[in-house]
């Protein structure tokens, strides 16, 4: 390495961005830059028993009209999930998860990682995905040192914490000290394999890092049999899992299942059975959520499970506190659910202490003392103050700026609790009215906190419809639901318009809604107060527009899906296409019209389009449907 660095020192002209001296050559930054990634990365749904993976078996099995995959198994590594971009050869650019369509550039940190390649094996143009993590010997190992325990000032309790805790330090010097290791196991975009086990191979032969645990199953009874043994086999690696990855090995199997809005409909996780650990109850919490909710937590002498301490456990609702018969001075079984909230499973009644008495269920909200009300046909207690409890509020605003809702960074629960004691935010709208020197005054908020706050604020006002329909807390719209709200009505406006009736009515048009939610809907758009709000923001300039294909144009009422390397970026060509009125896809399905093939493309798409008798076009002929020429 001496001899190295001393060469590129006499001779700069032959450095290359590739050199193992590079690895650590950056100054601290900042902050991590923003970066929107081309393709979305998507969640994978979850199941937590083998009757529940058959029945996804069988959903994929009649997606593909009755056809049975080979499939690819997988521990699924509990790490920080990355995307790494290489530019013929050599790795150009590192993200994280993020929100899923942008992540962090934590380029600097990644380079410093000695599993990773700066240069892969052959000069290939290519995006992987794939797992930070620490190994667990590794992580025992900073436990008992006193100067390499802490990252940022916080004690982590597992390595999962402490590999995501260490990415996101802004000093690159620092990462590099720290035994990170990647494993990839995804391509993104085009491969040049037709199915997934063969992509990892043609990753190894790059050089990429890939599992060693991966095997692959043509018939499903096999699969199961496998899983099964991993309960036992998980102990035996030397990272912690958190489960197992199942996936359609056949890519063009995975085009034509596709995917909902969030997950991928070809693949999934099986979490492994939660472990259990035996804690004593010393009382009980009461929680105010933001709808008015009031919920049990019972609070545990804290115990070790699954790499962290738990001393608090979800009971969920005041009839799970009567039908597991909790009491203080019990002793329970605790375990996390999907291996992350702890909840109580069961009390444990030969270890009960004489003299225990049922808990009583509250009659009154512990934030405001009003009332608590059961609802008809609803299980929950609440606490119905919208507007003087102080709790609901605190909680409605955190929510609001969330990262999967309005994503307003810098704003954490401790700082909505501040503005809400010192009235300086009675309702979302009024975020956007905050000064800087308002909330310098606040405690810990120095000018240049304060400053950044108020931008990061504003930059949130070009939000999708999507986000603050899912930001704005109405009953029963998650982000699924209100992709389809915005991409019905298009406009705030357009709803504030209608009669709550009329608005219900046409709801119900909507996919995926039944009555329930309609109804649900239609009544807190009919609510003066929420009305109020809706009207503020938009007055402050929160009125986001969702997207609407034209419903004239030479490809109005047709799919499209582009493979390959086009004359022009891909975002064009989908705008293009898009302002021409017609749909641009991801995937080649039954209902998809043309197939765009530009240079280097893949093998899955085309075979998609052979099945489903999709017409395959070159560029040049997608330009001449554009200017609505006949082909």
């Amino acid at each position: 390495m001496k001899r190295l660095q001393a060469i590129e020192a006499d001779h700069p002209e032959w450095v290359v961005s590739w050199s193992p001296s590079r690895r650590v050559g950056h100054a601290p930054i900042s902050e991590f830059r923003k970066v929107v990634r081309e393709t979305p990365m998507l969640s994978l749904d979850n199941t937590y028993s083998e009757a529940d993976l058959s029945a996804w078996h069988e959903r994929v099995c009649k997606g593909l009209g009755g056809d049975v995959p080979a499939y690819v198994l997988e521990p699924k590594i509990d790490g920080i999930g990355i995307e790494l971009y290489y530019r013929e050869g050599t790795f150009e650019l590192g993200l994280t998860r993020g929100d899923g369509e942008k992540g962090d550039d934590i380029t600097s940190n990644l380079r410093t990682i000695r599993s990773l390649p700066l240069r892969l094996g052959a000069p290939v143009t290519v995006t992987v995905r794939g797992e930070s993590y620490v190994d667990r010997a590794d992580f025992e190992v900073i436990q008992r040192d006193p100067e390499k325990k802490t990252v940022t000032g916080e004690t982590f309790k597992n390595p999962r914490n402490f590999a995501g805790g260490t990415l996101k330090r802004l000093n690159p010097e620092y990462v590099a000290k720290q035994p990170l290791k990647v494993f990839l196991y995804e391509v993104v975009g085009d491969v040049p394999t037709a199915t997934q086990f063969e992509a990892l191979a043609w990753m190894r032969s790059l050089g990429l890092p890939v599992s060693r645990d991966v095997e692959r199953f043509t018939d499903f009874p096999s699969l199961m049999e496998r899983v099964a043994s991993w309960e036992t086999r998980r102990d035996g690696l030397p990272f912690d899992a958190d489960g197992l990855v199942v996936k359609v090995d056949s890519f063009a199997q995975r085009e034509a299942l596709g995917a909902t809005d969030k997950s991928p409909r070809w693949a999934i996780a099986y979490k492994f059975p939660a472990r259990q650990a035996a804690t004593k109850v010393n009382g009980f919490e009461v929680n105010v959520g933001r709808t008015g909710a009031v919920t049990p937590v019972a609070m545990l002498d804290p115990v070790a499970l699954s790499g962290t301490t738990v001393s608090r456990a979800s009971l969920h609702n005041w009839d799970e506190v009567a039908r597991k018969d909790v009491r203080v001075g019990d002793t329970v079984l605790v375990e996390k659910a999907g291996e992350i909230i702890p909840q109580v499973v069961t009390v444990i009644v030969e270890q009960r202490p004489p003299g225990t008495e049922p808990y009583p269920i509250p009659t009154r909200c512990p934030s405001c003392e009003s009332p608590l009300r059961r609802r008809e046909g609803e299980v929950a207690l609440r606490c119905e103050n919208r507007e003087g409890c102080t709790e609901q509020l605190r909680q409605s605003i955190a929510f609001f700026a969330q990262r999967d809702a309005m994503n307003i960074e810098g704003l954490g629960e401790k700082l909505v609790a501040q503005l809400v004691a010192a009235r300086l935010v009675r309702d979302p709208s009024d975020l956007y009215q905050l000064t800087a020197a308002q909330l310098a005054a606040l405690d810990r908020m120095g000018d240049k906190s304060a400053q950044n706050l108020v931008e990061n604020v504003a930059r949130s006002k070009p939000q999708s419809l999507t986000r603050l329909l899912t930001a704005l807390g109405i009953p029963l719209i998650g982000e699924v639901a209100a992709a389809a709200v915005a991409d019905r009505f298009g406009a705030l406006a357009t709803m504030m318009e209608r009669e709550p009736s009329s608005l219900r009515e046409a709801l119900l048009e909507v996919p995926g809604f039944g009555d329930e939610r309609a109804r649900a809907v239609a009544e807190w758009f009919g609510d003066a107060r929420n009305r109020a709000v809706v009207e503020r923001l938009r007055a402050a300039g929160v009125d986001p527009v969702a997207h609407r294909r034209p419903s004239t144009g030479p490809l109005a009422g047709k799919s499209l899906c582009v493979t390959g390397t086009l004359a022009r970026p891909r975002d064009e060509v989908k705008a293009a296409i898009e302002a021409a009125g017609g749909r641009f896809v991801s995937s080649v399905g039954k209902g998809t019209d043309y197939l765009v093939a530009g240079e280097k493309t893949g093998a899955a798409k085309r075979t998609s389009a052979e099945k489903f008798g999709v017409r395959v076009i070159d560029e040049a002929t997608l330009e001449r449907l554009l200017r609505g020429e006949a082909i």
